[in-house]
C-alpha cells in the first residue's frame, strides 16, 4: 500500500550538513512535505537547488525565528505534522576554562531557541490530528563526559524539558520523542573545534596537553572511529518516530548510546566515573 505523505509537513532545523541535510533529503524523497532550515544564505540556496523548501533561520536571532514561524504558518496552512529539533553545536572544554559567555551561547542555541521555536509552533502541531515533537538529543543528555560540560548541560536540559512536555502534552495529539545519538559522522567535530578556539585559552590551562589530544580527535575523520555511524542511522529511528502509532519516548543510536545509560543504572557512580575517564582518554 502506498502511503500519501504529501500533506504531512515536517520542519527540520540545522539542515546545512550532516544529520539534518541527510534526513531532510531522504524524507523529501519519501513524499513528506519538508521545510528545511539553515543559517547561512549560501546553504539555503544550495539546498533549494537540491529540491527542498528552505527557510533561513538563525536560532539565536529572535527576529529570524519570528520571520521563519510566519513563513511556516503560511506554507503549512496552520497544521504541522512534525518538528525535528536538530540545529545545535557542541562547545568543548573543561568547565573551569569556559567563560560564562560560552555557556550562554551554548544554551541560547541548544536550549532556549529550541524552547521558543517549540512554544511558537505548538499551536500548529496541536492543530494536527497526529503530531510529533522530536528532539535530537545525545547520549550526553544521560551520561556526562569530561571536557564536554557545556554540551552535556545543554542536553541534560533538553532531556528534562522533553520529558516534562511529554507529560504536559499527554492530553493532546502531540507525541514527544527524544533521539539520543552517540558519535555520528557530521560537521559536528569541525563546529566544535571552532567553538573551542573561540573560547578556550589552551596555553594557560592545566588541561593543555589533554586539549592537544582532543584537537587531534576533532580534526580526524570520524568514520575511522569504530563506534561512529553515518547520518542514515539517525534517519532510521527518525522514520520510526514519524510512522509508529505510539512512538517510543527515546530512541538510542549507536552502541555507546545504548550501553552507557544501561551502565549508569547498573554500576556504582565511582565505578562508572572510572570507566568514563578511561573512555575519554
Amino acid at each position: 500500500m502506498t502511503v500519501d505523505n504529501t500533506q504531512k509537513w515536517i520542519l527540520i532545523t540545522g539542515c546545512s550538513t550532516g544529520i539534518g541535510r541527510h534526513c531532510a533529503l531522504a524524507l523529501h524523497q519519501q513524499g513528506y512535505s519538508i521545510i528545511a532550515s539553515c543559517r547561512r544564505q549560501e546553504d539555503v540556496e544550495r539546498l533549494q537547488k537540491e529540491g527542498l523548501t528552505v527557510l533561513p533561520l538563525d536560532l539565536r536571532d529572535g527576529r529570524s525565528l519570528n520571520e521563519a514561524v510566519e513563513q511556516i504558518h503560511a506554507l503549512t496552512g496552520g497544521k504541522l505534522y512534525a518538528l525535528f529539533h536538530n540545529g545545535a553545536y557542541g562547545q568543548p572544554g573543561a568547565l573551569e576554562d569556559l567563560p560564562v559567555a560560552a555557556l550562554r551561547e551554548q544554551f541560547e542555541t541548544n536550549v532556549f531557541s529550541w524552547h521558543e521555536l517549540t512554544r511558537q509552533l505548538l499551536p500548529l502541531l496541536k492543530a494536527s490530528s497526529d503530531a510529533r515533537l522530536i528532539y535530537n538529543s545525545s547520549v550526553l543528555g544521560e551520561v556526562a563526559m569530561p571536557l564536554r560540560g557545556a554540551y552535556v548541560a545543554s542536553k541534560f536540559a533538553i532531556e528534562g524539558m522533553a520529558d516534562t512536555l511529554r507529560l504536559e502534552l499527554a492530553d493532546t495529539s502531540v507525541k514527544v520523542v527524544l533521539i539520543e545519538p552517540g558519535p555520528i559522522q557530521s560537521q559536528f567535530r569541525d563546529n566544535a573545534y571552532q567553538a573551542f578556539m573561540r573560547h578556550i585559552d589552551k596555553n594557560n590551562s592545566r588541561f593543555s596537553a589533554t586539549y592537544d589530544n582532543m584537537i587531534a580527535r576533532l580534526q580526524r575523520d570520524g568514520l575511522n572511529d569504530k563506534f561512529t555511524l553515518g547520518p542514515e542511522a539517525v534517519l532510521e529511528v527518525l522514520e520510526s518516530a514519524l510512522t509508529a502509532t505510539n512512538p517510543r519516548p527515546r530512541y538510542r543510536v549507536t552502541r555507546p548510546a545504548r550501553v552507557l545509560p544501561w551502565l549508569k543504572r547498573l554500576l556504582p557512580t565511582r565505578m562508572l566515573d572510572k570507566l568514563l575517564l578511561k573512555a575519554a582518554d
